[in-house]
C-alpha cells in the first residue's frame, strides 16, 4: 500500500512548514514511476498549499494577508473554541493538494514547495501522503 502517515510538530499559532522532501522520500519508497500523489491533512484547522520556496518573505506575506482578511480575533465569531479564524483559513487553503509524479519524480516548478499550513498551533499534527500509480 502506498499510504504514508507523518507526524509534524508546529511551534507557532500560524505557520507554513515545507514538507516537499518528506513527500519526495515517500515517492522514492513507493517505487512508483508515474502517477499522482495526494497530501492530506485530517485537521479542520490545518491544510496545504503550494507556493514560492526561494524567498521566506512570501510565506510571511501569505500569513499576514490571510490574517488581514480573516483575523484571529473578531467579536462577531460565534464558535466557542475561539478558533473560527483557523477553520476559515483552512477552508480557503484546503485540506489537500494533488501533484503529478513522472519518471519517479515529483513535478513542481523550480520555485515551488509543498507547505503544511498551521492555523491553530502550536500542536502535534499528522498528515497523509497517498501515492497512486497510473
Amino acid at each position: 500500500m502506498n499510504l504514508f502517515e507523518h507526524s509534524i510538530p508546529t511551534n507557532s499559532a500560524q505557520q507554513m512548514l515545507k514538507v516537499t522532501n518528506v513527500v519526495k522520500k515517500d515517492i522514492a519508497e513507493s517505487g512508483i514511476s508515474d502517477g499522482i500523489v495526494v497530501v492530506y491533512s485530517p485537521h479542520t484547522t490545518a491544510g496545504f498549499t503550494i507556493n514560492e520556496n526561494a524567498d521566506p518573505d512570501v510565506v510571511h506575506d501569505l500569513l499576514m494577508a490571510i490574517e488581514d482578511v480573516f483575523p484571529t480575533y473578531n467579536k462577531n465569531y460565534r464558535h466557542r473554541e475561539g478558533n473560527s479564524h483557523a477553520h476559515i483559513k483552512t477552508s480557503c487553503f484546503g485540506p489537500s493538494q494533488t501533484l503529478i509524479v513522472k519518471d519517479g519524480k515529483l513535478i513542481l516548478g523550480i520555485w515551488q514547495d509543498i507547505y503544511f499550513c498551521e492555523f491553530d498551533g502550536p500542536r502535534q499534527r499528522h498528515f497523509y501522503v497517498k501515492i497512486i500509480e497510473g
